[in-house]
C-alpha cells in the first residue's frame, strides 16, 4: 500500500467529493479541495495543515490550471486526482432539454473533468519521481441510462473513453487511471432516489441507497495501490437498486 501523498478533489464541498476528502485527510493525506464554494471547503478542512482549500469552478480551463498549479507549489507534488466534480440536470427527452442546459452540463462533466484531468497528467509527467494516479468518477450510467437523463448518461459514456485513454497514454509516465462507477450513494444529490425514481417501464418506485462511506473506501483502496497495479473500473453500487436488469 503506498504512503500518504497528495490527493487533489474536485468538487469537494459535498457528497462523494467531501466522503472521499474526509477520508484521506483521516489518513494522513495531503488534500487540496476543489469546488465553488470556498465557505464550505473551509468547513471541510476544518483548520487541518493538510487541507488546501481553493475556490474554483472546473468548467473554467484557467481556474484549474491555477488551481493544480496553487496545490503542487503547497504540496510539492500531486500523487492522485480523485476527478469528481459533476451535475445532474432536471430529466427531459432529448427534444426538451434546453441547449443551454446541455451545453452547462457538457461543460462541468465533460469539459471539466477534461481540464482537471490535463492538469494532472502534466503535473504528474513534470514531477520527480515522475507519475502518479487519475481516479474518474463515472456512474452506473456509464453503462445504463435512466429514463430522461440524455446530459448525465452521454457525458459519462464519454469519461468512459477518457480514462481508457489516459490508462494508455500515461504508460511511459507512470501514470494511472481507472474508474470508479457508484450507483445509488446516499448523498445530497441522490437521496430523492429513495423517496422514488422513474424506472424504464415507467413506474416511480424507492430505491436502495448505501452509506456514501463505502464509496469512499473504496476510491481509498484505488489510490493506495502501488502505481504497479491499477483497477482499470470498479463499480460500487447498493446491493438491491434496480441496475442489474434495469430497462
Amino acid at each position: 500500500m503506498a504512503a500518504p501523498g497528495t490527493l487533489v478533489v474536485t468538487g469537494a464541498s459535498a457528497g462523494i467529493g467531501r466522503a472521499v476528502a474526509e477520508r484521506f485527510l483521516d489518513a494522513g493525506w495531503n488534500v487540496a479541495l476543489l469546488a465553488r464554494r470556498r465557505a464550505v471547503l473551509d468547513e471541510v478542512a476544518a483548520g487541518r495543515a493538510s487541507a488546501l482549500a481553493l475556490a474554483c469552478d472546473v468548467a473554467d480551463a484557467s481556474a484549474v490550471e491555477a488551481a493544480f498549479e496553487e496545490t503542487a507549489r503547497h504540496f510539492g507534488r500531486i500523487d492522485v486526482l480523485f476527478n469528481n466534480a459533476g451535475i445532474f440536470p432536471k430529466a427531459g427527452l432529448i427534444d426538451e432539454v434546453a441547449l443551454t442546459d446541455w451545453q452547462a452540463i457538457v461543460d462541468v462533466n465533460l469539459n471539466g473533468m477534461v481540464y482537471a484531468a490535463r492538469a494532472a497528467f502534466g503535473q504528474m509527467r513534470r514531477q520527480r519521481p515522475q507519475g502518479g494516479r487519475i481516479i474518474n468518477n463515472g456512474s452506473i450510467s456509464a453503462h445504463a441510462p435512466r429514463p430522461g437523463s440524455l446530459g448525465y448518461t452521454v457525458t459519462k459514456h464519454a469519461i468512459t473513453g477518457l480514462t481508457k485513454v489516459l490508462a494508455l497514454d500515461g504508460r511511459p509516465f507512470d501514470i494511472a487511471c481507472g474508474q470508479i462507477d457508484i450507483g445509488n450513494a446516499e448523498t445530497e444529490l441522490a437521496s430523492a432516489l429513495g423517496q422514488g425514481a422513474k424506472q424504464a417501464d415507467g413506474r416511480v418506485q424507492p430505491e436502495p441507497l448505501m452509506d456514501v462511506a463505502h464509496v469512499a473506501d473504496a476510491v481509498y483502496g484505488m489510490a493506495t495501490l502501488p502505481l504497479t497495479a491499477n483497477v482499470l473500473n470498479l463499480t460500487i453500487m447498493a446491493t438491491k437498486m434496480p441496475f442489474v436488469g434495469r430497462g
